[in-house]
């Protein structure tokens, strides 16, 4: 202990005096009752095994036996001390040896004890105090090294030094007095879920929520499945206060969407969480080897992307059709990178070049449509009539009207138009040609797949012009009217189909001519102008779009 206490700064030592005092006095103490114990009549002596330096002479000699108690009490802590403070190495305190310290007095400070008498009244307070004094304070305990060359100890140990007590270190006490006054700063913390938890049991169990306001919550909640329906593994984050309630709680449903609940003095107040995340932009490439949507997804787009993509091209294409073993693809998706995840992912172009397809979209982010790189929409103008001239209309939409030739209730599902056989029919938009063939109730008839989805039927036909699969542009003769199949007389049977249903051709909004012009075109050009050149890089995998804006830039 003295020895640590050495070692010690001189303001660490007066900091821990009052603790060596205590183990001195101890110490001082054991002494005094050692010898006080020894004279009681054939009381068993006591040892006491102490580390000696190496310049010690083994054994150690009895103290003067003559001296009093109180001289014998000092004479033995002072040596004790002496020993602490020579500076041995670990492999020099193994080796002990006895120091019997013989506490036999023949005589006590004024005359020997009888055999048959009682143990000698015990130190007085004065006496002992002493003993505490000299044999601590006054052997340099608070001295950092002791003089070889002093040799009274009891000289040395009268020596006093008065200690600034600015230099007293009070910055550890300061900081713990601090931290007692900080304010409670509440940790996040993490619940996972275990099979068969429910947020109303863990609600109570965690959160220290009651039954109540768990449904209250559950019936603020803008998407209660949040937290009824829940997944071994999913996992929430969470805020108590020192009382052990609920003042936050955040729930993600993935990277980018959840819920944050927060206390606001009586009531929880939920806002919902929207991540932004960090536009990229990925080139895929690929060569059709079956069918698309297969080929495009082994180049590693995701499922939603191919259906865009596929929707896309069949605008203009017929897959069944045109596609070939063979033919090259490239599609540039932009997405929101969160924590290594992508979310929201967009086609920003598209090329397809094959033996019968040949196309190139972008994206134009001014009104979101796709476009060629001359500017063409693929919803091109569509005409209201597919013939030239004016006929009369013989029979309108309805699809509650009587059949004039049954006469059962059937509906009529285009608009018919009164002309001489033989007149030229037209095509209304851009399209391919999907179906020629005859049938027993609408006679000849032709189906075309219009490059902005529609599609549209002619019937009761008396010739058709056009082959299955074969491309028709706007205002090409297809086929001649007729009287064919279950008619009433001269007339063309016209349907208009908008995602696969038949609607009213003559009051249906049909697109307009929709190309770029103008300013637009050229602004359309100087964005398309980086993407282009990307897709003729051909540089797959992430790239930035950003970095081909010299090189495509338009003047």
């Amino acid at each position: 202990m003295l020895r640590i206490l050495h070692s010690l700064p001189r303001t660490h030592k007066l900091l821990l005096l009052p603790v060596a005092t205590m183990v001195t006095v101890l110490g001082t103490q054991k002494l005094l009752t050692l010898y006080q114990g020894y004279q009681i009549t054939d009381a068993s002596s006591e040892s006491v095994y102490l580390p000696l330096s190496e310049n010690a002479s083994p054994g150690l000699p009895s103290l003067n036996e003559e001296k009093t108690p109180v001289a014998n009490a000092i004479d033995k802590a002072s040596r004790a001390i002496d020993i602490t403070r020579h500076s041995l190495v670990p492999p020099e305190l193994q080796p002990m040896e006895l120091a019997d310290f013989n506490m036999i007095d023949s005589a006590n400070a004024t005359s020997q004890p009888d055999q048959d008498t009682q143990p000698v009244t015990a130190l007085e307070d004065g006496a002992l105090h002493i003993a505490v004094v000299l044999g601590t304070l006054t052997n340099g305990m608070l001295e950092a090294h002791s003089s070889p060359d002093q040799d009274d100890a009891v000289a040395d140990a009268t020596s006093y030094e008065d200690y600034d007590i600015d230099l007293i270190d009070t910055s550890s006490y300061l900081d713990f007095e601090l931290a007692a006054e900080e304010p409670y700063v509440p940790e996040w913390q993490t619940h996972l879920v275990s099979s068969g938890e429910t947020f109303a049991v863990v609600a109570q169990d965690v959160l220290s929520m009651g039954y109540s306001e768990v449904l209250t919550l559950l019936e603020a909640m803008p998407n209660p499945r949040l937290l009824t329906h829940w997944r071994s593994g999913q996992h929430f984050d969470y805020q108590l206060d020192e009382q052990g309630e609920l003042l936050a709680l955040k729930m993600m449903h993935n990277r980018r969407d959840g819920v944050l609940i927060e206390r606001a003095e009586d009531q929880l107040d939920i806002t919902v969480i929207e991540r932004q995340g960090e536009p990229i932009q990925r080139l895929y490439a690929g060569t059709l080897n079956g069918s698309f949507a297969r080929s495009a997804q082994s180049t590693g787009l995701g499922s939603d992307v191919v259906t865009d993509v596929t929707q896309l091209l069949e605008k203009k294409y017929d897959f069944r059709r045109d596609s070939r073993r063979g033919d090259n693809f490239q599609v540039l998706v932009e997405s929101d990178m969160i924590d290594g995840q992508a979310f929201d992912s967009r086609v920003l172009a598209v090329r397809y070049e094959g033996e019968r397809m040949d196309l190139t979209l972008v994206r134009n982010t001014s009104d979101d449509n796709f476009y060629t790189e001359e500017g063409n929409s693929l919803d091109p103008s569509f005409s209201r009539y597919p013939f030239q001239g004016s006929y009369r209309l013989s029979s309108h939409f309805n699809p509650r009207r009587k059949h004039p030739v049954t006469g059962r209730v059937s509906p009529h599902n285009g608009t018919d138009f009164a002309m001489p056989i033989g007149t030229p029919i037209t095509a209304p938009a851009n399209g391919r040609v999907d179906r020629v063939d005859y049938h027993n109730a609408a006679g000849r008839y032709v189906v075309i797949k219009h490059d902005n989805g529609y599609r549209t039927r002619y019937l009761h036909l008396s010739r058709s012009l056009v082959k299955p699969g074969e491309r028709v542009e706007m205002g090409e003769e297809i086929a001649l009217s007729g009287n064919t199949g279950r008619s009433t007389g001269p007339h063309l049977h016209y349907e208009v189909h908008v995602n696969n249903k038949p609607v009213n051709a003559m009051n249906i909004d049909l697109p307009e001519n929709t190309g770029l012009r103008g300013n637009a075109l050229l602004a359309f050009q100087r964005q398309a102008a980086p993407v282009l050149a990307a897709l003729d890089s051909g540089e797959t995998g992430n790239i930035s779009v950003a970095t081909y804006a010299a090189e495509g830039d338009v003047e």
